[in-house]
């Protein structure tokens, strides 16, 4: 048994040879041992993808480690290639010296010619430089189900069970928790229960029979903070906060949403916890979710929509609504690729614009940004409590690679979580003995909440421009003034933690700025160019609108600050024109996060002429 402190495999196949079902099997797998662990999901948009082409691979990558790791690798150390497409379109990612396990049966000249191999690259040297093992993946499933009362086809399909056995052995992982899975899964058809675990089964034997490995691996358990932990993906660690702060505020949620890519899985969540008194409408389109959404927080819930950056679009003209009518509303934007359709399943940071601007009218709205998928629960428990306590739309933005990322979590204590209780308007708050629904708090400048139907707090609601204090309908140039003024005046007056600045030896010139998913890429090029003894500062940004009070002062701090983002700027524009800083921006709109060695390279550029 040989002993590793890190590894990352990339499964990856035809779109229909079930990648995500394996990766996500072996990510679990590993999660038990307590491993810490990052993935990183890719795959097509299509719903079935032209199969054995290159635009229909689909892929799963994961690294799992005896240590803290911030990214799910920038390259990885084994492939398993389903096909000629696979192996096409991810060889040149794999460094040289890295193990490839191909499945043999795949590699026709039907499926050569289709990704453009004039030779087959399993017969003429040209994959030399890696340690590659043929095996019959598809044949091997079929003779090993051979007795089992399924179909050909059927048996076929299995192949990604023992893909996952042979791997499973191959770097010591258990498999209880995949054989209960697919008892689940399968649980109406007994005979593929049965086949599928054979497959996996076979899989693993065939590991420990075959001379083709000579070394077994193994990756010993992570030390990490003691307590409960489970694998969790970035949308189900944000329905869950949005299920806790429903419950630390003790409202019912409401949940109006639309289908998209790769906001979805937030309403399939959403969905099973009912019990917590959370609700959920798929309604007919966009702007329906988020009118279903503001209705209930005008009804005394808590109104929260989903979507990505295509169905932010459509929300605006309610997102404004809210604004006018000074409600509290999450908008959750996971942001993807763009511009219109753009690359459903790939991931973008280019919707900050439009969450910090993308409103007709003078409409300001805060904005929280998740950075890596357990951030994802405690980033929208922060939004929740801005909407609550101030009585405003908040954006909640996620992105495709935090979203569909997994890694451990720490379960938090109930106790630990803040409090979010409001206080509903019950009674008259004028002087006068009248109710005043825009008489506002002095600290936080929100107007009261009062729900429908309360006896004595009857108003005018609507989105025509409202009096100061009562409400009632102004078209008085002064007073829409300051009604506009005070709303901006709102969302500057939110409380938000100062900018923490991590320097660790005092020394450093250059600060790297990021917000949002580049926080492991950041992070990990961070801690690399430490251990090498180059001196770089890192800060990230979760509020940024608004943004911290320190902000001015810790960008002035450093000879020079660089932003990353997987857009052309968005954020070093707001900053550069706010504080007048030279911002270096770094950018990439790719589809893809950064890698952590991308970033290490350019920094130490930067510093070494600072």
């Amino acid at each position: 048994m040989h002993q590793l402190d890190r590894v990352v495999i990339r499964f990856a196949g035809d779109s229909g040879d079930g990648m995500q079902l394996t990766g996500d099997r072996f990510t679990s797998e590993t999660a038990q041992l307590g491993n810490d662990i990052s993935t990183l999901p890719n795959f097509p948009a299509e719903i079935r993808a032209p199969a054995g082409t290159l635009p229909g691979v689909s892929s799963f990558q994961v690294a799992f480690a005896d240590y803290d790791i911030l990214t799910p690798g920038d390259a990885p150390n084994v492939l398993v290639a389903m096909n000629p497409a696979a192996l096409k379109a991810n060889i040149a990612d794999l460094p040289k010296g890295g193990t490839i396990i191909v499945n043999t049966d795949e590699f026709t000249k039907r499926n050569l010619a289709k990704v453009g191999y004039d030779s087959n690259p399993l017969e003429d040297d040209s994959l030399a430089g890696w340690d590659v093992h043929k095996v019959g993946l598809t044949s091997m499933t079929v003779g090993a189900l051979a007795e089992h009362s399924i179909s050909k086809k059927d048996a076929e399909r299995a192949k990604n069970m023992f893909a996952l056995g042979l791997l499973s052995w191959l770097y010591s992982r258990p498999h209880a928790s995949t054989m209960a899975f697919l008892e689940r899964k399968f649980a109406a058809r007994p005979e593929l229960v049965a086949a599928n675990k054979a497959a996996f089964e076979a899989g693993w034997s065939f590991g420990e029979t075959t001379e083709s490995f000579a070394v077994r691996y193994e990756v010993p358990p992570a030390q990490m903070k003691p307590g409960n932990y489970r694998n969790i993906t970035g949308n189900a660690a944000l329905a869950l906060g949005l299920v806790a702060a429903g419950v630390k505020a003790k409202l019912p949620v409401l949940l109006g949403a639309y289908p998209i890519t790769p906001a979805s899985d937030i309403l399939h969540e959403l969905s099973k916890h009912k019990k917590f008194g959370v609700t959920t409408v798929q309604a007919e389109d966009e702007i329906a979710a988020v009118g279903v959404a503001l209705g209930a927080s005008y009804g005394g819930a808590l109104g929260v929509t989903s979507t990505s950056g295509p169905g932010v679009a459509l929300k605006s003209e309610t997102i404004s609504l809210a604004v006018a009518l000074e409600l509290p509303l999450v908008v959750v934007d996971v942001q993807r690729a763009g511009p219109s359709t753009g690359l459903p399943t790939k991931t973008e940071q280019a919707d900050l614009s439009m969450a910090l601007f993308g409103r007709h009218g003078e409409a300001p709205v805060a904005v929280v940004a998740a950075q890596s998928p357990v951030d994802c629960f405690h980033a929208a428990i922060e939004a929740c409590r801005i909407a609550l306590k101030y009585r405003t739309p908040v954006i909640l933005l996620s992105d495709g690679y935090v979203a569909n990322g997994s890694e451990p979590w720490l379960l938090p204590e109930i106790s630990e979580l803040p409090d979010l209780q409001v206080e509903f308007a019950s009674g008259p708050n004028g002087d006068d003995g009248k109710f005043y629904p825009y008489l506002r708090d002095p600290q936080t400048l929100a107007r009261p909440w009062a729900v429908p139907g309360t006896p004595g707090l009857e108003h005018r609601i609507g989105g025509l421009e409202k009096a100061d204090k009562t409400g009632d309908i102004s078209y008085d140039p002064a007073n829409h003034d300051f009604m506009v003024r005070t709303r901006a005046a709102r969302i500057e007056a939110i409380d938000v933690p100062d900018l923490e600045v991590e320097d660790p030896s005092g020394e450093a010139k250059v600060l790297v700025l990021g917000w949002g998913s580049t926080y492991g890429p950041i992070g990990a090029a961070a801690r690399a160019l430490r251990q090498r003894g180059v001196h770089v500062a890192q800060a990230h940004l979760r509020h940024l609108n608004p943004l911290p009070k320190n902000v001015g002062e810790v960008l002035a701090a450093y000879d020079k600050v660089v932003l990353p983002e997987m857009n052309l700027g968005q954020l070093a524009q707001v900053l550069r024109a706010r504080f007048l800083v030279d911002i270096v921006s770094y950018n990439q709109v790719r589809g893809l996060p950064f890698t952590s060695t991308q970033l290490e390279t350019m920094l130490e550029e930067v510093i070494k002429n600072v």
